[in-house]
């Protein structure tokens, strides 16, 4: 398997461990009944924490898509290459990197680590461009 599969894969990890944080934070403010049931009524509000996981969890989901095709197709097309290796490590060091900055609201880095991200993500593409 390639390295940018492989990364792929670490990506599908931390999407995992971004479905699973929000929901324990919930847990913690509602109780597991609440969240075990119909969820008929609203429940409390939520945290300030639980809210910007699932915020964060949301963002990494509008790009996880694109990613994993950018990644699956550049090695369907057998291009990979040093771009893709560069793109793919910076989308995923920074989706973790934004993860802890995002639920502790940190301004401005938090930003420049999404940029960072997107950067990765545009090598992608932009690999693909390039190599048709």
């Amino acid at each position: 398997m390639s390295i940018e599969l492989s990364l792929a894969a670490w990506a599908l990890v931390l999407a995992v461990i971004q479905l699973l944080l929000p929901a324990m934070a919930r847990n913690r403010e509602t109780g597991i009944g609440y969240n075990a049931g119909p969820r008929d009524r609203p429940g409390p509000p939520m945290g300030t924490l639980t809210a910007r996981l699932f915020r964060a969890q949301a963002n990494l989901f509008e790009t996880l898509p694109l990613f994993l095709a950018a990644v699956v197709i550049n090695h369907l097309a057998g291009v990979e290459g040093s771009m893709t290796l560069w793109g793919c490590w910076l989308y995923l060091l920074a989706r973790v990197i934004y993860l802890p900055l995002y639920a502790f609201g940190v301004p401005w880095l938090r930003s420049l680590v999404w940029a960072a991200g997107l950067l990765g993500l545009v090598l992608l593409i932009l690999n693909l461009l390039i190599s048709g």
